[in-house]
């Protein structure tokens, strides 16, 4: 399925797990990540928390759906891959400052 997305959000669903780098840069300096009960801050804490993640589980993610929730997109991504509970349907909730990604929450 084509989803029609905002390009920051397109970028970092095509960079994720090819290059943590690049899908960091979608992020701006002073973003903010919330994923599995934490909270990473600024470029340093998301770099930190993206190549965690790229080094401790295999997955992939095809968003399936799209919506706009109170100011913000919110991605319905099929996760699958070598973590426990997969397969699983996440909600990426993304919130934009221009052509960056200025949040992101990530929940079932």
């Amino acid at each position: 399925m084509s989803l029609d997305l905002p390009k920051p959000i397109t970028d970092y669903f095509s960079s994720d797990r090819v290059d943590p780098d690049a899908a960091v840069q979608c992020f701006t300096d002073n973003a903010v990540v919330k994923d599995e009960g934490r909270t990473y801050m600024g470029s340093a804490a998301i770099k930190e928390w993206k190549g965690g993640s790229s080094k401790k589980y295999t997955y992939t993610i095809e968003p399936l759906a799209a919506e706009e929730v109170a100011g913000k997109t919110v991605v319905t991504g099929h996760v699958t891959g070598n973590f426990p509970g997969s397969p699983v349907d996440l909600r990426f909730s993304f919130g934009l400052d221009g052509a960056k990604i200025a949040s992101l929450e990530i929940t079932l």
